[in-house]
This record gives structure tokens, C-alpha cells and sequence, in this order.
């Protein structure tokens, strides 16, 4: 027979290793299999606030338990799959635009989707299977690792996904990058113009993306 302090005493050891992974409940369960009602346990753990339900099924160690800051970029890609991290987030993940951004922004080859959890909220754009891939790369850290779309691959899917923006002239591209988004335009000119040919050929506003490629390369 084990007491109630021995399952807590796991539980504690359980999640501290977990850390910022998000995890599903089968998962946290599993953890458990001597007890016949694993599935109360996760309610237990909600509720005294051990982890945060980020959607049904899916929760993240509370980072106040664990003393683990939470990646939003890792908890993007986990909530809804494939995704990769882009736009403006992604922009501002690099330090390459001022102004914060208050939604997670990312894309998918799934519907365009926007969830609310208590961590943030998380909005994805759809994208073709043939663009997906373009551009994306993975940022690893000690113990987790996400996908996040290259600065050049951000800022076409943010074009591509922003429908007042049709750069038709190099001052539209200036106006754009200086004024609107408030670029940093000495990191821009350092842009791989591979990613945005590669994008044109695949992606959406393919003519917006030449415009910027050529004001790039000129």
C-alpha cells in the first residue's frame, strides 16, 4: 500500500521534469497507473493550480511550480499542429521591429485559427503546403526546441497575410518598412534574397514579394 504523500511526491518529481513541454492529459496520466481514477487526478492538478489547461487535452506545467519561464513559441507549435511561428512575432522575436506584439501569431497548413488560453493568445494564418516549408528553421534551447519562420520568411507571410499592404513601387516597400513597421532597416538589407525568390514562386502576393526583393537586391 502507498499513501496519498507517495503519489504527491511523484506527481512533484513527474512535473518538475516535464518543465515547459506542453503535455497532453494521456500523458499526465500515465504518470499514475496504480491509480484507477488517473483521469480525476488531472482535474486535481488543474484546479489546485499545479498545471494550466491551454485547450482540452493539452496543459503546461504552471512555471510558478516549476520556476521555468514558458515559451510562447513552444507552446504556439504545440497548440495547434504543424505551425510555425511568423509574422510579427516572429519580427519581434529577432529584435528586427519596436513594438510589442500582443497576439502569437503563426502559420499553418491547417484553417486559420485563433485560440484564448490563460497563457496568451495564439492566432494562425493559413498557408500552402508548398510555402510551408520555405524559410523555416529550429531554434534550440537546453530542453525544448521549436519551429519558427526565418526573419525573411516573417515578413513575407506577414505581407502575404496583411490585405491593405500591395507593394506596387520601391517607395511603397520604404514607406512600408521605415513608417509602418518600423523595420530595422541596417538588419534588413543583411536579408537572404534566396528565401523571398523561393517565396515568390510559392507563396501569396508573389508580386508584393518581387517588389521588396528588388528593393533588396538593387
Amino acid at each position: 500500500y502507498c499513501s496519498k504523500y507517495y503519489y504527491i511526491y511523484c506527481m512533484n518529481r513527474e512535473l518538475r521534469e516535464i518543465g515547459v513541454i506542453p503535455i497532453t492529459t494521456s500523458i499526465i496520466e500515465s504518470f499514475y497507473p496504480d491509480l484507477k481514477s488517473a483521469e480525476k487526478k488531472v482535474v486535481w492538478l488543474e484546479k489546485n493550480g499545479y498545471i494550466i489547461r491551454l485547450k482540452r487535452g493539452l496543459y503546461v506545467v504552471n512555471p510558478e511550480y516549476t520556476g521555468k519561464r514558458l515559451s510562447n513559441e513552444l507552446i504556439a507549435n504545440h497548440l495547434y499542429a504543424p505551425s510555425y511561428v511568423s509574422m510579427s512575432t516572429a519580427l519581434r522575436y529577432y529584435g528586427l521591429i519596436p513594438e510589442a506584439v500582443y497576439v502569437n501569431q503563426s502559420m499553418t497548413v491547417k484553417h486559420s485559427r485563433s485560440f484564448q488560453t490563460p497563457i496568451g493568445n495564439y492566432d494562425y494564418k493559413c498557408i500552402s503546403r508548398e510555402a510551408f516549408a520555405v524559410g523555416v528553421r529550429t531554434e534550440r534551447f537546453a530542453d525544448y526546441a521549436f519551429l519558427i519562420a526565418s526573419p525573411e520568411k516573417a515578413l513575407c507571410d506577414l505581407i502575404a497575410n496583411s490585405s491593405k499592404v500591395n507593394l506596387r513601387y520601391m517607395k511603397d516597400v520604404e514607406n512600408y518598412l521605415e513608417n509602418d513597421i518600423r523595420m530595422d532597416m541596417e538588419e534588413f538589407m543583411k536579408f537572404d534574397p534566396r528565401v523571398l525568390e523561393e517565396y515568390i514562386k510559392v507563396g501569396k502576393k508573389s508580386d508584393s514579394i518581387a517588389t521588396l526583393l528588388k528593393y533588396l537586391t538593387r
